[in-house]
This record gives structure tokens, C-alpha cells and sequence, in this order.
């Protein structure tokens, strides 16, 4: 049975599962739901994830949700294909939780504001404040100072080596990238590793997946 992904073209994290599918070469149904019209809270999709959001994955009746979560399966499973994304020195594996926790409690929190502000209001019919996008800007900004500093002594988040870790940062920064802030681009080594990781084949096909 092929791996069945529910999921949105225009949801990122639905986005990162079908980007790892693609790094590590395994075949997948792309399964969209309307999110505007509700489908995600139908009682069938609510069956799959409690919280009526997605990606939400099938595998062959194993369903699963939260995008990092899935990430992580699936580079588990199919350890043997395509990159190792999950390495299996301690050290290594100790820098990957390092750099999967910033991503989601600085990274992550700093980008989550701004998207609700100068995006998802939108969808919800209410005016972003320009001023509010400013004040939170400077905030990433600081979180971005930090990541520069990391980078110029790295080539990837984890270390030399790419990781699951690197995929995890896209779509909070494509995100911000597409609403016009472009202040990762403003720190070079910021900016070579996000440029580098976001053009990677299965990114772009990740990307290119419509409804």
C-alpha cells in the first residue's frame, strides 16, 4: 500500500512530510483536503488527528500526525534509502536534538507571530498591523543574529552533515520568505545554508505539489 499523505499544497508542513518522501525516495499519494471548507474537521479526517489538522500520514493503517513526528518516521523507516538523515553517532545524534529543539522553540517561535499577523489574519478577513509585523521582525532578527554566528562555523543546522534538522526549519522560513521579509537573506552564512537546503530537488517538488 502506498504511503498516503492528507495534506494542503499551501500548508508547509504538509509541505516537509512530502519533501522527506521525496529526499528518501518513497513513493506517496498526495490526498488534499479544502481546508477553507472545513475538511480537516470532517469526522473522518477528525478520526486521523483529534486537533483537525494536518499532514496526517497512512502508512499501510499506521496513521500518524504532527509533520516533525512524521519527518522522523519516515527517515527512521527508510533509514537505508536516499541520505542519512538520522545519524547513528551520539554525537552527532545529541547535535541533531540540539538543533531540532531550537528550531522548534526559537526558530519556530519567533516566525509563528509574524505569519499570524501578516498572513493567516487574511484568511480570517481581519487587517494585519504593519507596525505589530516590525516589532516581531526585530525579535527574529535577534534569534537570526544567533543562527549567523552558528553557521559560519558549520556547513549545516546539525553540523556538517545534513539532517532531518535542516528540513525542519523550511517551512516557517519559506513562510516568512514569501510574505516579503527577507532578513535571512540579509546574513550570509543564514542565508547560503537556507538557499542551499530550499533548493534541494525534493524541496521543490515538495513545493510544486498543487491542489
Amino acid at each position: 500500500m502506498v504511503l498516503k499523505i492528507y495534506g494542503h499544497p499551501l500548508s508547509t508542513p504538509s509541505k516537509l512530510v512530502a519533501a522527506i518522501c521525496y529526499e528518501k525516495e518513497v513513493p506517496f499519494e498526495f490526498i488534499t483536503l479544502d481546508l477553507l471548507k472545513g475538511e480537516s474537521r470532517n469526522p473522518e479526517h477528525m478520526a486521523r488527528n483529534p486537533w483537525g489538522k494536518v499532514p496526517v500520514i497512512d502508512d499501510d493503517g499506521f496513521i500518524l500526525y504532527e509533520s516533525r513526528a512524521i519527518a522522523r518516521y519516515i527517515a527512521d523507516k527508510y533509514a537505508a534509502k536516499g541520505p542519512q538523515l538520522i545519524p547513528s553517532d551520539i554525537h552527532k545524534r545529541a547535535l541533531l536534538e540540539q538543533a531540532i529543539s531550537s528550531e522548534a522553540f526559537t526558530w519556530d517561535r519567533a516566525m509563528l507571530p509574524i505569519l499570524l499577523e501578516a498572513v493567516y489574519k487574511k484568511y480570517q478577513g481581519l487587517e494585519s498591523d504593519p507596525a505589530k509585523v516590525e516589532e516581531l521582525t526585530k525579535t527574529l532578527c535577534e534569534s537570526l543574529d544567533v543562527y549567523e554566528k552558528i553557521l559560519a562555523k558549520q556547513k549545516y543546522i546539525a553540523g556538517d552533515e545534513l539532517t532531518i534538522a535542516d528540513f525542519y526549519f523550511l517551512p516557517a522560513g519559506s513562510g516568512i520568505q514569501s510574505v516579503g521579509i527577507n532578513v535571512l537573506q540579509e546574513r550570509p552564512n543564514v542565508a547560503r545554508w537556507f538557499n542551499e537546503t530550499s533548493s534541494r530537488s525534493s524541496w521543490q517538488k515538495a513545493s510544486a505539489i498543487s491542489a
